[in-house]
């Protein structure tokens, strides 16, 4: 049995996506809107999360939005608002359709930069927890340096979280080919502060880079 809380992880993922349209239901049975669109580019990267976001859909309605037995499970999910006249299962019903079409006729992952601020999130976790939470607008308060929290965050991170945000600097900077455009992802992601005196965002990035890379582990 799923355990609490987990039964629709994924679902809940998606219904986050919709934190762009302040959680209204933007989408129709032959288009998606804002958030399922951005969900849907995700999803391309790897399928099988559409498949598991549909299935728990599937859970839900069969299940019963308002039964008790997955009361606490629905408490987590994302409230989105339903159009006028409609419910909150048929809105989802609209969803699943779109899974399922997106499932039936596979997408190639897009070769474009994030259009929202939770698929920018999606798309660079690594690098999103790197800024989010060591250069935030409390950093001066913890760090004396950018170099002291950088050292931070290598000093508590996997080997396998250093290459995954190795890739994501490398990515996140050939997305990103405007300095303006890379400033405001940048901050999207999470980054709160400058970066080091006299030094541009972009060669700063590329320095994180390169001390992820090549710092020595233990």
């Amino acid at each position: 049995m799923t355990p609490s809380g987990d039964r629709f992880q994924e679902l809940r993922e998606l219904l986050c996506s919709y934190e762009e349209t302040g959680f209204v239901f933007d989408d129709t049975e032959r288009h998606s809107g804002v958030a399922l669109g951005a969900y849907l580019r995700q999803a391309a990267l790897d399928p099988a999360r559409a498949a598991e976001a549909a299935a728990e859909i599937d859970d839900l309605l069969e299940t019963g939005l308002f039964n008790d037995e997955i009361a606490d499970d629905v408490d987590l999910l994302p409230h989105i608002r339903p159009p006028r006249g409609g419910t909150v299962e048929g809105c989802l019903a609209i969803i699943r359709g779109h899974l399922r079409q997106f499932l039936a006729e596979p997408v190639p992952p897009s070769q474009l930069p994030p259009k929202t601020a939770w698929e920018w999130r999606e798309r660079f976790p690594e690098l999103s927890h790197l800024m989010a939470a060591y250069f935030h607008q409390d950093f001066s308060l913890e760090y004396s340096s950018h170099r002291e929290a950088l050292d931070d965050y290598i000093s508590g991170a996997e080997e396998s979280d250093l290459r995954q945000v190795a890739g994501e600097i490398k990515e996140f900077l050939i997305l990103n080919e405007s300095d303006q455009l890379l400033k405001k992802s940048a901050v999207t992601l999470g980054l709160s502060i400058l970066p080091p005196q006299g030094v541009r965002l972009r060669q700063w990035l590329m320095d994180v880079r390169d001390i992820v890379l090549h710092h020595p582990q233990g």
